[in-house]
This record gives C-alpha cells, structure tokens and sequence, in this order.
C-alpha cells in the first residue's frame, strides 16, 4: 500500500495519528450563507411560509448543511429536526401530508434517495402525498466522503417510481421558481439539489412549468440536453463549440419524470444529440431521452 493510499485509508477507519487531516484550516461546522450563494433553501421555504401555514420543514441533522437552519430560525413552530432516521423522517412527512400539512423533507440525495426509496414510494408516491423530499449535494459533490456520500444513482431510483414527479434544480434562482411551483404540484416530488455553489444560469427567477424544458441556446449542429449541475458547463462548452463554427442548442430538461417530449423530438432535427448529467450513464437523464427517442422512424 502506497503512503497516499494509506493515509485515506487511516482516515476513513479513524486510525491516522494527526499526519493527515480530516479537514483543512478553511473547513467550518456548517457553511455561511455566504459560501453558498445557490443554497436560497430555507430562505425561500420561510418566505412562503410566511403565507401558508401548510409548509413544514424536516431535516436529519442537517439543518447547517442544507441550510434549513435559515427556515428554523423563522419558524421554529414547524420545523422538526429527526436525527439520523431518514427513512422514519419521509414516513411521518407522508402522515403530516395525510392532513393536509406540505412537508419539505430535506437532507442528502445519497440518504433521501436511495437509503429513502422504499418509504418514498410506498409512504408518498403510491399514495400521492404531497411530500416534497429534496436531496442536497448530489452527484459527487460530496467527493471526499467516499462513495456511501455520492448520489449517482438517485435519478434512475426516483424516476421508475411511478407517480413521483423529479426535478433538478439548476442554481439558485431555479430553485426558488421550483419551490414556488411546488405547493399546488398534485402528488410527491423528488427535488435534486447540488451543493449550493451553483453557478449563475438564471439572472432572475424563470417561468416554469414541471414537464417543459428551458432551451437557453439555439443552435442546429448538436442539442445538448443537459439538468442541474451541468447546465452551466454545458452553456460554456456551447460557447466554447461556436468559436470552432459548431451551432449548439443548450436546453435545461429539469424534469425527468414526465419530461417534456417534444423537446426532445426538436433535438432530433438537429445533427447530433448529447446528454450531459453528473449521474451514472444507466437510468438517469440519458436514459430518460433515449427512451423518447426510440419512438422516433430515424435515429442518428
């Protein structure tokens, strides 16, 4: 075993005897909000709160991460904080919906989605409870934390329950036109969030509508279908093609379940199509358009 591997090894068990560190002299508990210019989660949640009694906010533990604390310190009368008990949290999130409450349950797409799906799907979805199960830092920007912390498979898991509407947020005025969407949504919803450090792709808060894409770019060469994390690498590498006289068409597909087709079927007209996820190649966002394109008489 080399040093390099070693050292995360002694890490990860606990064992390192203060050679290596855990955390870096710019590691903090929680994160400022400052630091996290996309993370408008709680802030956005208290302010709708303000006029509708029927939001509460849950999280496991991890109200400084997802920054719910900003929801808490507003309204401590509904947010409930559950500890490490993830899968108990989205089950009592389904029952404070069976009264007519809309839970936000928040905490890491790695622990919402996947350690969650069974309670997800038999407590909310099939039941259609209006339960709002949002997963943070998903992907693989919780890098550092091994594998057990990276949600890559959480879109493929979310979108094969049926009556569940996925969304992925794209930055942070995305997330506000997403949460705002969300309270006369019919149904659960499961919304993927990033780590709250998203680039700037909306300078305001869009028009949505669950089910229709945002095309940010035309082009005829390549469509680049694109979700969350992704969308502003996929507009600069855009940029970047149209230097070299490549025509790309950007489009946001932030549903994933009951994603807009047509879309997806104008793509097709262009040369070429190119899906750009942070998610595993099986089930996510390229399966999803492949799966529409398959309709089609003529594939390229």
């Amino acid at each position: 075993m080399n040093k390099d591997m070693q050292d995360e090894s002694e890490i990860f068990r606990g064992t390192t005897t203060g050679t290596t560190q855990l955390r870096d002299k710019r590691s903090v508990r929680g994160t400022p909000r400052s630091g996290m210019p996309a993370f408008v989660l709680g802030e956005e949640l208290a302010d709708l709160a303000e006029d509708d009694p029927r939001i509460v906010v849950a999280t496991a533990d991890l109200a400084s991460a997802n920054r719910t604390n900003d929801f808490r310190d507003r309204h401590p009368e509904r947010f409930v904080n559950f500890s490490i008990a993830e899968k108990n949290m989205i089950t009592a999130a389904a029952g404070m919906a069976s009264t007519g409450l809309i839970p936000y349950v928040a905490t890491f797409a790695s622990f919402a989605a996947i350690l969650g799906t069974e309670a997800i799907r038999t407590d909310c979805a099939y039941p259609r409870m209006k339960v709002r199960i949002l997963g943070s830092h998903s992907g693989m920007s919780m890098g550092f934390y091994g594998s057990s912390h990276h949600a890559l498979e959480d879109l493929g898991m979310m979108r094969c329950i049926a009556d569940l509407t996925v969304v992925c947020a794209t930055d942070a005025n995305h997330l506000r036109a997403i949460l705002r969407a969300s309270l006369e949504h019919p149904g659960a919803m499961y919304i993927r969030l990033g780590r709250g450090r998203d680039p700037v792709v909306y300078d305001e808060v869009p028009k949505i509508a669950f089910g229709r894409a945002i095309r940010l770019r035309e082009g005829s060469d390549l469509t680049i279908i694109t979700c969350g994390s992704q969308v502003r690498a996929s507009l600069d590498a855009a940029a970047m093609l149209e230097e070299k006289g490549v025509s790309v068409r950007v489009v946001d597909m932030f549903t994933i379940d009951r994603m807009d087709e047509e879309e997806i079927r104008a793509a097709a007209e262009t040369g070429a199509i190119l899906t750009v996820e942070e998610h595993n190649v099986t089930g996510g966002l390229g399966s999803a358009v492949a799966e529409v394109l398959l309709d089609l008489p003529r594939i390229r």
